[in-house]
């Protein structure tokens, strides 16, 4: 039975909006670990990885420099193939489970950080659970499945003092970090409109008509975990197909959208929209769409001018943006003195003519130690991260609002600090939802 979670929710939002308002006052790239006592570098770190495969792998590999004491997988091939590398690398013995509430319980006292790399729908029910034990955490991307999720735990992690960072490792590289500084040195004068566009089409699809054997490796109810119950299928799910489906992932919008959106966000100091509103085919009530485009205003921020915000993806992508040709991917800034494009390793100024003799301005932003290195660091000695929960759960909030939206099929008008779309009480079903007894987010 599903259960919605019992939470004092005014007086939540309420202590929420005024820690971030504080938080924000000092810079939203902020440590969300000074309370931490500090621990040599030398000293490892005792960390548990939920998920192994896939981008999890990728994550286990970033933090192989520390003490990988126990996995968590669904899968017991994946995590059988997880457990045989990392003693085969590293001489290590980790202890497997299959259900990451089981670990938090047994493994409580081992460990001080954990690493989330799961389907979306599982970040929140974990990430929560890790942090109330007074845990680090490192969470893929999206943050959560909801936007109430994100706020809860951006509040939760600034109350115990854990580090915390977002799995955008693209933030960690030298050319988003050279796009910023030049946003920022006012090159381009005051930005008024962004577009954003990915060509990935993560969507389309009905839930199949017959459920097919579970494999014997799977665990299909732990997989499930918060989300309504349903028959496995071969490969409609798992893995990587989850993107597609609402009870699990978030379409493109919610695979890339923290990876490009990043950008802007960090570069114009974004924090949440005030109004969202959408463009694409007819929802359907199971699946994601095959192309989207989300419409976001942002308010002035300091002296910065209101501005509107354009997402794109899948084969609702334009082709130019402001008479330029634009590639599959990328960002465009458009300012009173000119425009920029940008993806993960380039940049280009328009007009060309007007740019051509232009040289970059003394870099202020430090080069990256590597995102997940970044993380460890912080664990350690409570230095800052760069994509902590506080900065990433507002970039969270922010792209999965254009999924509410979008399913509402209506504008929205935000009062971000009370999660409450103003002219559509409705919305509060997607914001929040419920879940299977047990997996609770509270």
């Amino acid at each position: 039975m599903a259960q919605k979670p019992q939470t004092g929710r005014r007086s939540f939002l309420q202590s929420t909006a005024a820690g971030s308002a504080a938080l924000l006052s000092a810079g939203v790239h902020v440590s969300a670990s000074p309370s931490r006592p500090s621990r040599s570098a030398l000293e490892s770190l005792n960390i548990a990885c939920i998920g192994t495969a896939n981008r999890a792998a990728e994550d286990v590999n970033g933090v192989m420099s520390e003490n990988i004491v126990a996995i968590v997988d669904v899968d017991s091939s994946y995590l059988g193939r997880c457990k045989s590398m990392l003693t085969e690398k590293k001489g290590l013995e980790p202890r497997t489970y299959a259900d990451y509430r089981e670990m938090l319980v047994k493994e409580g006292d081992r460990i001080d950080a954990v690493v989330i790399g799961t389907s979306d729908h599982h970040h929140a029910p974990a990430a929560i659970r890790a942090i109330r034990a007074g845990k680090h955490v490192y969470c893929e991307k999206p943050l959560t499945h909801t936007i109430f999720e994100s706020r809860l735990l951006a509040k939760a992690a600034a109350e115990k003092g854990v580090a915390t960072q977002l799995g955008t490792q693209i933030h960690a590289e030298n050319n988003y970090r050279r796009v910023v500084e030049i946003i920022k040195a006012g090159v381009l004068g005051n930005v008024t409109e962004v577009h954003v566009w990915v060509g990935k089409g993560w969507g389309g699809g009905d839930r199949p008509a017959k459920a097919d054997p579970v494999p014997s490796t799977l665990n299909w109810d732990l997989w499930l975990g918060p989300a309504p119950e349903r028959p496995y299928a071969n490969g409609a799910y798992h893995p990587a197909n989850w993107r597609r489906w609402w009870d699990f992932g978030g379409g493109t919008l919610g695979d890339m959208a923290c990876h490009y959106m990043d950008l802007p966000f960090w570069a114009l100091d974004l924090r949440h929209p005030t109004r969202c509103e959408t463009e694409g085919p007819k929802v359907h009530p199971e699946t994601c769409p095959l192309g989207l485009i989300v419409k976001y205003d942002f308010p002035a921020r300091g002296t910065q001018p209101a501005l509107k915000l354009t997402w794109y993806d899948g084969d609702m992508i334009p082709r130019k943006i402001a008479d330029q040709p634009v590639p599959a991917n990328g960002v465009m800034f458009i300012g009173s003195e000119g425009m920029m494009f940008a993806d993960y390793s380039r940049y280009k100024l328009f007009p060309a003519d007007k740019f051509a003799s232009f040289k970059p301005p003394a870099q202020t932003i430090p080069d990256s130690i590597g995102h997940h290195a970044e993380w460890i660091k912080a664990c350690k000695d409570g230095s800052p991260t760069t994509c902590n929960f506080d900065y990433s759960g507002a970039l969270t909030e922010t792209v999965l609002l254009g999924n509410v939206a979008y399913r509402l099929g209506k504008a929205i008008e935000w009062d971000a600090a009370n999660l409450v779309a103003t002219n559509a009480p409705e919305a509060a079903k997607l914001v929040n939802k419920e879940y299977r007894k047990g997996w609770e987010v509270v």
